[in-house]
């Protein structure tokens, strides 16, 4: 059975052919002469990966500090800037090292949004994004990474779901439940015919393409990142449905021919603000000059409901601006009926898996409807469904219709459902007023609501938040308050013991307790005493948020900016989870030289550069991609 085959281009420099791909299919194949550097750096990382291979040990870019000329790469720095906007971050001490193909397959997932194993609320806007980078030649039966273009914008239950409690989304759990992923499809231990696993006529092969096309979402079809060049890389959404994959060639050659791929967790700490206000609505922009990805995926003919959504997210990463941010004038000249209201208010109600595309597209299609009032009325009463997957894609089209929906999510705050809550919080971080009430509603969520789950989405909210603020120059005082309270929530929420060490069980299979209502993430030893394997959903979404608003330091008040630096300080010393104290020196990184250059008082008889030195100078571990990042983003 053949796999869809992806277009590579020669050149990158179409930058509104960069965001189509990305809006659409959801990832751009770099070829390595689109880096900007020298070809002989793949060969070098590669050498070195496989001495630390053969060696048993784990590769990190502190040994191969050539991988930082990667994340570094100017051409692969503008794509990133073009996606995610200038300043970007990634996210520390996650998987932000080598990964090596072999013998079995991961079941189909989205990562976590959080740093490792988290549940977090997903953002449809390019706010996350993965980075995968091959030093190697990656060929067709060498286990190249499997990507399932088109789905990132469709997802699954996981409220009320346990299988999808634990941060990643599942397309097919029971091949984990069937203990199929612990099973070895090729290699020495294989019990599988040679023939067959070329040919892909394997048990697992026959589940995964059926899990795929068992969907019947639009376009959707399973692609295999290869053939790739030496030094070749990927950038795709978050979202994205994607796994590890068995290697096809003869096994005896894996020692000497290992297959590493490096990825990067990247998110946005900036808005995009005017890239270009002269779009051409009615263009159909998404048909023709968008590749095709295999032969059934013909764009021409996706309806509305897929093209809605990715006419939006189009728009919102080119200028900005929501569908709610329309001119009005453009709206009266559209031609939306009654009766057209009626039929996407009865699609918002459709059930199953795999009507998902049908209620995300209505619920952005109502954005986008002239008849304003009519339509957030449908989204408003959504939002309050007892369906997860209404309100889901009631809360995306609520976003959509932008600050106009504010009311319906300051509301839904109130609400004694907490999942109607948490829709509400999430809402108001991404689309709601940029004015103190909002902003006091959200920090009140986060220091008062009786679900960690809630909170964190309110932790992260306020990132939002305060990220919109940065660009928009409405009040500058709210990019200060958001920091505020950001900081009074880190002074009390606490860390606790991994869920997976606590319950002894798989982080896949953990469960909510009374004390914890999310998967706050797997606990990890690093044999170091400096660090406990705890988490805090809270603690974690507040400092990468902390992160997002330091990104603008000059929109900071000489005050909060002299407490963050302090607060930060604090949790680089001494909070025991490493993930916290990974944002926290990032964010440092970030704010010091803003602070060197007001001279304000000095901390810890310290000037603020000085204390980043010494911090970084105690810290036994680093995530080296991570800070380089923070100290370019800084300059």
């Amino acid at each position: 059975m053949a796999v869809s085959s992806l277009p590579i281009a020669s050149s990158l420099t179409d930058e509104d052919q960069i965001i189509r791909d990305f809006v659409t299919r959801g990832l751009i194949v770099l070829p390595p002469e689109e880096l900007g550097i020298g070809s002989d750096v793949h060969d070098r990382i590669y050498k070195k990966e496989k001495e630390i291979f053969r060696a048993g040990e784990r590769a990190t870019t502190s040994r191969i500090p050539e991988v930082l000329e990667i994340t570094n790469a100017p051409g692969l720095v503008a794509v990133c800037n073009l996606i995610l906007g200038e300043n970007w971050a990634i996210v520390p001490y996650t998987h932000n090292t080598g990964f090596v193909s072999g013998s079995r397959d991961q079941h189909w997932h989205k990562d976590d949004n959080g740093p490792y194993n988290g549940r977090k609320q997903r953002h449809h806007q390019a706010i996350q994004a993965e980075l995968l980078y091959y030093p190697q030649a990656v060929q067709e039966d060498m286990g190249p990474t499997a990507i399932i273009p088109y789905s990132q914008y469709w997802t699954f239950n996981h409220e009320e779901n346990h299988e999808n409690f634990a941060g990643a989304d599942h397309l097919d759990f029971s091949y984990q439940l069937d203990g199929m992923e612990r099973i070895p499809i090729s290699g020495p231990n294989s019990v599988y015919d040679r023939d067959d696993i070329v040919h892909r006529r394997t048990d697992h092969d026959v589940r995964m393409r059926d899990a795929v096309t068992n969907t019947r979402w639009p376009l959707v079809e399973t692609f295999e990142a290869a053939p790739l060049r030496a030094g070749s890389a990927v950038l795709y959404s978050h979202n994205l449905l994607h796994r590890g994959n068995h290697r096809r060639d003869d096994w005896s050659t894996w020692k000497e021919r290992p297959r590493f791929m490096w990825r990067f967790w990247l998110f946005r700490t900036t808005d995009p603000v005017g890239i270009d206000t002269n779009i051409d609505e009615k263009k159909l922009w998404w048909i023709g000059s968008t590749p095709k990805l295999g032969a059934g995926a013909d764009l021409a003919k996706v309806d509305s409901n897929t093209t809605s959504v990715w006419q939006h997210h189009y728009r919102w990463i080119r200028t900005g601006l929501t569908s709610g941010g329309r001119d009005k004038k453009e709206l009266i000249d559209r031609d939306d009926s009654i009766k057209e209201l009626d039929q996407l208010s009865k699609q918002l109600y459709l059930v199953g898996e795999t009507e998902e595309p049908q209620r995300i597209g209505a619920a952005y299609r109502l954005a986008a409807s002239s008849h304003r009032p009519n339509a957030l009325q449908i989204l408003v009463e959504s939002l309050h469904s007892d369906r997860e997957s209404v309100r889901r894609a009631a809360s995306y089209g609520l976003v959509a219709s932008g600050s106009d929906a504010t009311t319906a999510f300051l509301d839904a705050t109130k609400s004694g459902n907490k999942w109607i809550r948490k829709a509400g919080v999430f809402g108001l971080g991404d689309a709601g007023h940029l004015n103190q009430t909002v902003l006091d509603r959200l920090i009140e969520i986060l220091c008062g609501d009786g679900s960690i789950y809630v909170r964190s989405v309110a932790a992260s909210a306020i990132g939002c938040f305060g990220r919109r603020s940065a660009a928009s120059e409405v009040d500058q005082d709210l990019v200060s308050g958001s920091l505020d309270g950001l900081l009074r929530s880190l002074a009390v929420e606490v860390n606790r013991l991994g869920m997976d060490q606590a319950q002894d069980r798989n982080i896949k299979f953990v469960r909510p307790t009374d004390e914890c209502d999310i998967c706050e993430g797997i606990g990890i030893d690093y044999g170091l005493e400096r660090f406990e394997p705890v988490r805090s959903a809270v603690r974690e979404n507040a400092l990468w948020s902390v992160v997002i608003i330091c990104s603008h330091p000059n929109d900071i008040r000489d005050a909060t900016l002299a407490s963050t630096i302090l607060a930060l300080a604090e949790i680089v010393r001494n909070d025991e989870n490493i993930f916290c104290v990974g944002f926290a020196m990032d964010a440092l990184i970030r704010i010091a030289p803003s602070a060197e250059s007001r001279r304000l008082s000095r901390l810890e008889d310290q000037r603020p550069n000085d204390l980043v030195e010494t911090l970084l100078a105690e810290l036994p571990l680093h995530s080296a991609e991570a800070f380089t990042r923070s100290r370019r983003a800084s300059i």
